[in-house]
This record gives C-alpha cells, sequence and structure tokens, in this order.
C-alpha cells in the first residue's frame, strides 16, 4: 500500500486503511485501535489549537506519545520527539532553539508548566469522536534528537516523507515488536513500519524487565522483533529468549558482530536475521540479510538504488533521499556536505570483498600514538563461546598513555580457577586476531554491562 498523496502524506491517514483490520498499539497495560484513530481523537476538542505549532511532546508513556504523533502529523507545523531521560534544563534549551509553543504531556510528566508555553495538552490513549473542521493539509516537520552525546542533544529534522522512504511494501501485514523507545530514530523506524505496511506494533516500557516484554511479544504474535545487539545479548543471556517465535530478527544501533548473529541463528532458526545501519542524521543506509556482519563491498557506490554509499579515509558517507534535511538552530552545522553525503563518523575496514565496521572516529584509543577501536577489541573477544558480551575502554597509563582493558560477561559463573582459565582462552583469541597493542592488559569479570537509554552500550560514563 501507498501513502495517500494529495495535499500531503499524513499518518493519519494510514490508520484509514485499517478499517475492521483489528490492528493495535499494544502498551504494556492497554491498547488503542488504529483504525479507531482515523476518525477518532485523544485530544478531543483541543486537537484544532495545535494547527500549526511547534509542539515539545514530552509524555512518559510510549502509547500516549505514539497516539500523539498520529494525531498531530498534518496539523502541527514541527512535532519535537523527546524522551524521558532527558534532563529539564536540556528540554527548555531544546524548546528555546525549536521555538515550541505548546506541549504535549502526560501524567508522568514531571513539571510540564517549567516551559512557560501559552499551550499545555495532557495526551492518553483514550479516543474519542474526532472533532469536525479540524485542518490536516500541512506537511509537519518531525524533529529528532541525537543520542550518544554531551550536552544538548542535537536537533535532527526530518519529514514524514524522509522518514518512510526505506520502508518497502509487504505483502502480508507484520506483527512488529522492539526493545527501542518509539522516540529514537530506530524505535521510530518501527512504528512506521508497522503503520505503513498495516501491521500492528508492540511497544516496550521503560524498565520493564526482559522476559515480562518477551513474554506480551509472545502473547500478541510477534512475527518481526527489532532491538540493537546489546539488547539482544540480554535476551540470548536469559532464559526465555524461546518463549516467542518471531519469522524476522532486526539488529540496529550498534555493530552488530557475528557472535550475536550466530546467538539468534541458534535460539530462532526458523527466523530470518538480518541487520541495518542508520543514523538519525542519514537515516537507514542499508540493510544486511544474509546473517554475516560486516556487509558486501558491492554496496558501495552512486546510482546503485536509493541510497549513494561512499568510503573516504576509511569513513562511511552516505546520501539518499532518507536523509534528514537539516539541524535546527541558529547556530548549527551543516548536516551534509557540498555533495549531498552525511559523514557517518563511522569507521570501516576493506578484507577481501567485505566492509566490516571497527568503531567510531571519536572513540578510538591512543595507545601510544596507535589507534585502537573498541568494537574491534570486542568481536574478538566476543568469539569465545563462554562470553555473553563485553564492553573495551582506556585506562591511563604513565608510559604508553593509555591501555586497553576489557569488562566481560559470562554465561554461566564458575569458581575461580575456571574464570582464570577463561581469561587466559580470551587473551589467545585476543592475539590470535588482533595487533599487540590492541589486546587487553586487564580483564574484568562482571555481572552486567551498562547500557543507555537508548539500549546501546554506554562507553561514556
Amino acid at each position: 500500500m501507498k501513502m495517500r498523496r494529495g495535499e500531503t502524506d499524513i499518518l493519519r491517514h494510514r490508520c484509514a486503511d485499517f478499517a475492521g483490520s483489528r490492528r493495535h498499539l499494544y502498551g504494556r497495560s492497554r491498547s488503542v485501535a488504529l483504525d479507531a484513530l482515523a476518525g477518532g481523537s485523544a485530544f478531543g476538542g483541543r486537537l484544532e489549537a495545535f494547527a500549526g505549532r511547534s509542539v515539545l511532546l514530552i509524555p512518559r508513556e510510549q502509547l500516549n506519545a505514539a497516539v500523539a504523533l498520529i494525531e498531530l502529523d498534518g496539523v502541527a507545523r514541527r512535532i519535537v520527539i523527546c524522551t524521558p531521560d532527558v534532563p529539564l534544563d536540556y528540554l527548555r534549551a531544546i524548546a528555546t532553539t525549536a521555538e515550541v509553543d505548546a506541549v504535549v504531556y502526560d501524567d508522568g510528566t514531571p513539571d510540564p508548566q517549567a516551559f512557560g508555553v501559552p499551550l499545555l495538552v495532557a495526551s492518553s490513549a483514550d479516543v474519542a469522536a474526532r472533532p469536525a473542521g479540524v485542518s490536516d493539509i500541512r506537511q509537519t516537520e518531525w524533529v529528532l534528537l541525537t543520542s550518544g552525546t554531551t550536552g544538548v542533544p542535537k536537533l535532527v529534522c526530518h519529514t514524514l516523507a524522509s522518514l518512510i522512504a526505506p520502508i518497502k511494501p509487504v505483502s502480508e501485514p507484520p506483527i512488529w515488536g522492539t526493545f527501542y523507545d518509539i522516540r529514537r530514530y530506530g524505535g521510530m523506524q518501527i512504528f512506521l513500519r508497522a503503520l505503513v505496511g498495516g501491521g500492528s506494533l508492540i511497544l516496550s516500557s521503560a524498565g520493564e524487565p526482559v522476559a515480562e516484554h518477551l513474554g506480551r511479544l509472545a502473547e500478541h504474535g510477534a512475527t518481526h522483533v527489532s532491538g540493537t545487539p546489546s539488547h539482544w545479548w540480554r535476551v540470548l543471556m536469559g532464559s526465555e529468549a524461546r518463549i516467542m517465535g518471531p519469522r524476522y530478527v532486526r539488529l540496529s544501533g550498534e555493530i552488530a558482530n557475528q557472535a550475536v548473529l550466530d546467538g539468534l541463528r541458534a535460539a530462532y532458526p526458523q527466523a530470518g536475521v538480518g541487520h541495518a545501519f542508520a543514523s538519525t542524521e542519514a537515516g537507514v543506509g542499508f540493510e544486511v540479510n544474509d546473517g554475516l556482519e560486516g556487509f558486501p563491498a558491492d554496496f558501495v557506490g552512486t546510482g546503485k538504488g536509493d541510497v549513494d554509499i561512499a568510503v573516504d579515509d576509511g569513513v562511511l558517507r552516505l546520501r539518499s533521499l532518507r536523509t534528514a534535511s537539516e539541524y535546527i538552530g541558529a547556530d548549527a552545522a551543516p548536516l551534509r556536505d557540498a555533495d549531498g553525503f552525511v559523514d557517518t563518523g563511522d569507521m570501516l575496514e576493506l578484507r577481501g570483498d567485505r566492509y566490516y565496521f571497527v568503531g567510531r572516529k571519536d572513540g578510538v584509543i591512543n595507545v601510544g600514538g596507535l589507534k585502537v577501536h573498541p568494537e574491534e577489541v570486542e568481536a574478538a573477544i566476543n568469539q569465545h563461546a563462554g562470553v555473553s558480551g563485553s564492553l573495551v575502554k582506556s585506562r591511563k597509563s604513565p608510559i604508553t598513555g593509555a591501555i586497553v582493558v576489557a569488562e566481560v560477561v559470562l554465561k554461566a559463573d564458575g569458581a575461580p580457577e575456571a574464570r582464570s582459565a577463561l581469561e587466559r582462552e580470551i587473551i589467545a583469541l585476543c592475539r590470535r586476531d588482533l595487533a599487540p597493542y590492541k589486546v587487553p592488559a586487564m580483564i574484568r569479570f562482571v555481572p552486567t554491562l551498562p547500557m543507555t537509554a537508548a539500549g546501546k552500550l554506554l562507553r561514556h560514563a
């Protein structure tokens, strides 16, 4: 099915195609039928008040945010989509930069009065009749925040057209589940894939135990499930992984190394396993569905499809209609270069006929003037059959400036002598696959690894 065109693409119009289809957005404790949103509203008579406004969207509950997004698209001039973990001081700065004059919140939002805007409206998933006369003819800007940064996040401006550009028609509507928050780019993609594909979506919930979320995915019959590699490591560590039986498992947001891909293949032998590269600025670059880490070298080039892919000095660059239009803010730097490419900051290495991700430009550990990418060392460690996951960091050294250290989570706890043997085996693996200066000088076994709110390894505490 194609998005309806006329005055503009409106997300709410997609819901009109669901009449009688029993498609839902499932929250942790309640759900909303999508066809109810075609002619209904959770804002009631206040929806018209959003016309032409710049709206800060800050509900705590994902279901409330999802319903508000569907309703505000085509009505608001701009929707600034925030996750609950953004500090209040940052939110104030974001609201000023984005010229916010309306705020949507819910019962869980702390201090919605703090922004001093003329319109404050509480959102919910309780849908009533849509008021007559609400005009939805404008193209709304969807503003997403960058993740993984320190300080106030950058504001990245998309349109619905750029966000749905990677989404292909499907013959059978999927039931998507995700560990992501839909207010981040990776989760937003799954939210829109469910809507545009005519399917349902099972939302995650902040603080929800992995086992409980897996139980809800199984209860609602999830056919497609998405998360970061760190999300999937946590699934594979537990005993409940096989409670659900998806047909397709998707990874994005971090480097998908071979160990996690093989683990998912073993846990879900009936499922296709794919990983995607995407960023908030560049959009979805490509998907890889052959079960292998990295991507084929023949992906690189221009005029080969929807996305032009380039590698300059080992850095991945992307150009497409999926790319955001700009950063918002008077002092914002250009998002793209003169040729329209976005520098992703991700480093690649060509080995044979395949490119492999080795890390981020800004995450390099400098060992005596030699560069070490933490992700490359983690990939070597995670090959060990007894390792569930790892996090590589730097530690100051008076001799080399820094040394490489690793925190490692084991699949099974063992006696101290067994751990000593495992440490020797892990070091031997690293010495086999890595240059000597990349081999960890120290390994510490830990029960779990820290994660960001976006579901990625927390690399900068």
